[in-house]
């Protein structure tokens, strides 16, 4: 006869032992009879029961039957059904087991087993397993196993089962640190730790056994202190540089699998180097534009009012100025805005008569000089300061037009407007119709905003008013050095126009034209008149609105000496790449202003050369 040496099944052949080993044992989950331990190999259940359930049986202690609960044994159909027993954990050792049983930390209450029915080869029995427990004097926790037969005999096979089925001795046990497994001996669990890692090194292939993911091999390797090393590519550690060669030649292997990579990498990164690019001009577009905004004043960081507080406030934190003062300037500030009218502080008055007497009494060089008519000098104020070129300017040319009797009856308003004002009459000529592109790049707005006003604006502003008026462009240089003679010779035909008898004209003329309004990039500026030297040069006579009050009035005075040369600008002092004159032409009938409102809708101006 041949005892099973798990669960002390007789057979009588070895080949139907081997039949029961694999369909009871090897093909099921392995269970230890004796103790909880499961999930384990056939092997190492041997090995367990071996090495942690000795065959010696101590008595005195009481025995304690563990069924096996694999899922079915295939040769003797038994079923037993165990309930739940009090455990201090679900990995329990043999020696936990044992002290559990043996000593006071059992309960004083029993623990049935239900009933199963046993069928045996020879005929059919049933059979009540019990765990009960019993209070004696001696030990009173004693845990015993009875077996109660239906024939009441008890069969040799029982006796062996129960034999094998003894509690194993106390012994220093060493637990496996991969699994649940507890040995007697440390040669034992030796062997089955090299068990497992023969197991996951088998697992990972020939060509990668020595590689295994980044978590289990860096643990790995924190235990052995070897050095390890990473693939870039998928983070799989390796042990040694070449296995890690030659793991990362798997992967360019497999990449140079498909022949449109290299093509398809290129093109991903031709197209990553396109969006940069175009995100980089994109940005560099926003800038700039916002930088433009900021230059001709439509950032939207307030208008002629915000700026001349801004300004205000500044001198009163310096100490410059006293809160009393500040309130009332900016009382008088918000007057002259509800008036819509100028109020004069940047005014100065008899800039063209002074002129005259100076070249009547001084300058014999000059063959012939020609002045406008009567024209008042308007400069910056901190309210406009950096950007109120253009509307001092208009100032200028709108005060000399209400001292010339021709303009003077066809005007309405006989006083100068302000700045905000200026900005609303520009407003109120786009609705009418006029220049429609200039109105769009503003976006229909100029009130409380700094933004600049040029030639076209001019034009616009006094074609409202009903005046005819007309722009000359000097586009390039036509002379030597980048000057513009032509623009001096059209300057002087202008001046010219009053004296055209044939009589000879006296050295110094004061005409009745207003004055001429120069425009080039970042500055404009008034013609006020025009010298012409002995030897024919010519010398343009400019009022600037950058000029201070105080410079402007050193043309009334002794000064005038030294304030005439701001005032002279020769060719060779006009070198900007473009100039815009803009020349006033007399006065329109109605018909006529609606065809100037219809003319620039596509506003061209005469240009020269």
């Amino acid at each position: 006869m041949l005892t099973c040496e798990i669960c002390g099944e007789e057979v009588l052949l070895e080949d139907d032992m081997k039949t029961h080993l694999l369909l009871s044992h090897l093909e099921n989950d392995m269970t230890c009879p004796l103790c909880c331990l499961s999930g384990v190999s056939y092997d190492e259940l041997c090995l367990h029961i071996s090495s942690a359930h000795s065959e010696t049986q101590h008595r005195e202690q009481g025995a304690v039957e563990v069924t096996c609960t694999s899922s079915s044994l295939a040769e003797t159909n038994t079923d037993v059904t165990e309930r739940e027993k009090p455990q201090t954990s679900q990995s329990c050792s043999a020696s936990d087991n044992c002290d559990t049983i043996d000593e006071k930390t059992h309960t004083a209450d029993s623990v049935r087993s239900k009933p199963n029915s046993t069928h045996e080869r020879g005929g059919s029995s049933s059979a009540h397993i019990r765990l009960t427990t019993q209070s004696a004097k001696s030990r009173p926790h004693s845990v015993r196993l009875s077996v109660e037969d239906s024939d009441g005999v008890q069969s040799e096979h029982n006796k062996a089962k129960q034999k094998r089925l003894s509690s194993p001795r106390k012994e220093k046990l060493y637990s496996c640190p991969m699994c649940a497994l507890v040995c007697s001996s440390c040669f034992v669990l030796q062997e089955h730790v090299e068990l497992h890692l023969q197991e996951q090194h088998s697992a990972k292939g020939s060509a990668l056994e020595v590689c295994s993911p980044a978590l289990t091999s860096t643990s790995a390797a924190s235990l052995s202190g070897d050095k390890t090393f990473e693939c870039p590519v998928c983070s799989v550690v390796c042990h040694d540089s070449f296995s890690l060669q030659e793991h990362v030649e798997l992967h360019l292997d497999c990449e140079a699998g498909s022949p449109d990579s290299d093509l398809e990498l290129a093109r991903q990164l031709q197209q990553e180097e396109e969006l940069r690019k175009r995100q980089e001009e994109a940005h560099q577009e926003r800038e700039g534009f916002k930088k433009l905004q900021r230059q001709f004043g439509l950032d939207g960081s307030g208008g002629y009012c915000k700026q001349m507080e801004r300004t205000m406030e500044r001198a009163v934190a310096k100490g410059l100025m006293a809160p009393v003062e500040f309130h009332c300037k900016r009382a008088e500030l918000m007057e002259s805005l509800a008036s819509g009218i100028d109020d004069g502080r940047t005014r100065t008055q008899g800039v063209t008569r002074a002129l005259y007497e100076y070249y009547q009494a001084e300058c014999k060089d000059c063959v012939h000089v020609w002045l406008s008519a009567d024209t008042d000098h308007y400069c910056s104020s901190p309210g406009d300061k950096g950007w109120g070129c253009g509307y001092r300017n208009f100032q200028m040319l709108l005060s000399s037009l209400q001292r010339i009797e021709v303009y003077s009856s066809f005007l309405q308003e006989k006083s100068v407007p302000s700045i905000p004002e200026v900005q609303r009459m520009i407003e109120a000529a786009w609705k009418e119709g006029l220049d429609p592109q200039g109105a769009s790049h503003f976006n229909q707005r100029l009130q409380g905003t700094r933004a600049w006003i040029g030639a076209t604006e001019i034009y616009v502003l006094l074609t409202s008013l009903g005046i005819h008026a007309h722009i000359l462009d000097f586009h390039q240089p036509t002379g030597p050095g980048d000057t513009h003679p032509q623009l001096f010779e059209r300057v002087k035909q202008y001046f010219c126009q009053s004296s055209r008898s044939g009589k000879l004209p006296p050295r110094v003329i004061q005409t009745s034209l207003p004055p001429l309004y120069l425009q080039h990039q970042g500055h404009s500026r008034s013609i006020v008149g025009l010298e012409q030297k002995k030897t024919g040069r010519l010398c343009l006579l400019v009022l600037d609105p950058g000029s201070s009050v105080s410079d402007t009035k050193k043309l009334l005075n002794r000064d005038i000496y030294t304030a005439i040369r701001n005032v002279r600008k020769f060719p060779c002092s006009l070198k900007h790449k473009q100039y815009q004159v803009v020349t006033v032409q007399g006065v329109l009938s109605a018909a006529d202003k609606q065809i100037s409102i219809l003319n620039s809708k596509k506003l061209s101006a005469e240009r020269i050369p």
